[in-house]
């Protein structure tokens, strides 16, 4: 493999650093690496693998010359800029939702399907929403041994998931319940402390709300592990029922799973399909917890167990980090089927 010439947009971010950490950790055949961010961090120097790196305004950047360009800096400068990438000769893998749903653009999760990135007309690969990607890590292969035809999902969704800003309310309001009467968050007298990313306290709590309000009552967040688990495993028809839930966790998501198929699946089997998925490690003696997963690139699979209420389904536990698996490492995963 000759070396690549790749851009990393939105490099100072959370999910741009694990980018580049994975591109070093993967030997990435990176031939020249160019950083680009918003002109705030515009002139930051990265020391990298590769030599120190300066940041570049991506306002002002020429994409010339650029192979690979993996995105990271939000819905809006998707739609602004990766269109420019692309234009200019670039294969653009972005990890917004700006191009998902897009009938031109594949949705990939490496090691699933692969083969979605071979018909990419506009140029871009889309990343999927962190949770739908863990949960398709185990859907995906068992779908392929027993054809999958409905899903409910619920995910208990990490803070890390709203950027540096979900961590740092979470580590101020525990700093805030800390310092006051922890008797009251028993009685019920607590005094609110400052909420600015969340709706309610995310401190010693749990939102049922992750995402904002789209259709239906449901959040956006919602609607992803619907649409684009349909996208991905090719089953428009795919009955899904989703909750989407805000958790006190710094990093890692976990989905607790309901899937029925179009022939009753026995937990034997689905144990046999999920120990030789790749990507995937099945925990049958502990349970996986988001601090089993942080810094982990596998998804962890646990509590793999038959249906009571209808039998023939399977019901089983997902847990990934989603700073990795659910952003960074699948979009260089799909660098590497691209190159």
């Amino acid at each position: 493999m000759s070396g690549v010439r790749v851009a990393v947009v939105g490099a100072t971010g959370a999910v741009g650093r694990t980018m580049l950490a994975v591109l070093e950790e993967r030997d990435f055949p990176v031939a020249e690496l160019r950083l680009m961010a918003s002109a705030r961090s515009a002139g930051t120097k990265v020391a990298t693998r590769w030599g120190e790196v300066e940041v570049e305004d991506l306002a002002e950047a020429d994409p010339s010359g650029v192979e690979i360009a993996l995105f990271s800096a939000g819905g809006a400068r998707s739609r602004e800029f990766a269109p420019r990438f692309a234009a200019a000769g670039a294969v653009v893998v972005d990890n917004s939702s700006a191009f998902r749903m897009d009938p031109d653009v594949p949705l990939v999760v490496a090691q699933v399907n692969d083969h979605a990135v071979a018909s990419r007309p506009r140029g871009i690969v889309a990343n999927p929403n962190c949770t739908t990607m863990d949960l398709m890590m185990a859907a995906g292969p068992l779908h392929r041994a027993a054809g999958l035809r409905s899903m409910v999902a619920t995910s208990y969704q990490s803070v890390s998931g709203s950027g540096q800003k979900g961590m740092q309310e979470l580590t101020e309001q525990v700093r805030f319940f800390l310092a006051g009467d922890l008797q009251a968050l028993q009685t019920g007298g607590w005094e609110a402390p400052p909420s600015e990313v969340y709706p309610r306290p995310i401190a010693f709590n749990v939102i049922p709300f992750a995402g904002s309000e789209s259709d239906l009552g449901y959040t956006d967040e919602e609607w992803k592990l619907v649409n684009e688990s349909r996208k991905i495993l090719e089953i428009p028809d795919l009955a899904v029922e989703p909750t989407c839930v805000r958790v006190p966790v710094m990093v890692g998501h976990g989905i607790a799973a309901t899937l029925r198929f179009d022939r009753p699946v026995s937990r034997a089997e689905a144990v046999e399909v999920l120990a030789d998925a790749p990507g995937v490690r099945l925990w049958e003696d502990r349970i996986p917890t988001p601090l089993d997963s942080a810094g982990v690139d596998d998804v962890l699979v646990g509590r793999v167990r038959e249906t009571v209420g209808e039998p023939g389904g399977i019901n089983l536990w997902v847990v990934g980090d989603n700073l990795r698996k659910g952003a960074a490492l699948n979009a260089v995963q799909i660098a590497e089927l691209v190159v």
